[in-house]
């Protein structure tokens, strides 16, 4: 069954979260919450940081799918890295797109598509070595 890349949706998120003017820098560092620790240290959890830590569960889910083998996961290769070059041309060329949040959203596509790849190429190998044993 195919799926579209999941690392899709932050990029959509955040397109959209520009467009009503929330993608400059001072807005992901809005805080969320602030949580107390034993250690009297404040931890101030801001709105980049959840939008990182649901990115990199989607990256995850990423690495799961690209383990799957047929057509689908060609296809799906190639979105990734689709989505990886409209995060690099995006980061390069809008200026919402200059932050740290974006940037890191854009290093995580970049491991999806060398993931993706690498677990392709050495699941190939494998079978090449082992097809010829029988």
């Amino acid at each position: 069954m195919f799926m579209p890349p999941l690392l899709a949706l932050p990029l959509i998120v955040y397109n959209v979260m520009a467009l009503f003017g929330f993608a400059d820098g001072a807005a992901w560092m809005s805080p969320l919450a602030t949580i107390s620790m034993v250690s009297g240290g404040v931890w101030a959890l801001s709105v980049g940081d959840v939008f990182v830590l649901v990115s990199l569960v989607l990256l995850f889910g990423e690495i799961l799918k690209s383990t799957r083998f047929g057509n689908a996961s060609v296809v799906d290769h190639m979105l990734s890295t689709a989505v990886f070059v409209i995060c690099l041309v995006e980061f390069l060329l809008v200026g919402y797109a200059a932050t740290s949040v974006f940037f890191i959203l854009m290093v995580m596509a970049l491991i999806d598509v060398i993931a993706g790849f690498t677990v392709s190429i050495r699941a190939a190998a494998r079978d090449v070595q082992f097809g010829g044993t029988e």
